[in-house]
């Protein structure tokens, strides 16, 4: 799998990939995460309608600060 940073794109190593538990709401959002399985405590994150497309990848402290920032309704857009 490919992953792309600002620059260039990047192997990345297998992901254990989940499906949200918000996707399949029928509104056609559906997000897929997972841990990447290369010991990096790296997380990557794609349109699970896309499973072929970009993948965004986020550094263990990065996911952790989203994830709180989701559910403190801190995250402005």
């Amino acid at each position: 799998m490919v992953a792309t940073d600002t620059t260039r794109p990047v192997n990345l190593a297998p992901v254990d990939w989940r499906i949200s538990t918000r996707s399949g709401n029928g509104g056609g959002n559906c997000v897929e995460a997972g841990p990447v399985l290369d010991g990096s405590r790296r997380v990557a994150v794609r349109d699970s309608k896309d499973r072929s497309g970009p993948v965004l990848g986020f550094s263990a402290t990065s996911w952790t600060d989203f994830l709180t920032g989701l559910r403190s309704g801190t995250l402005t857009g």
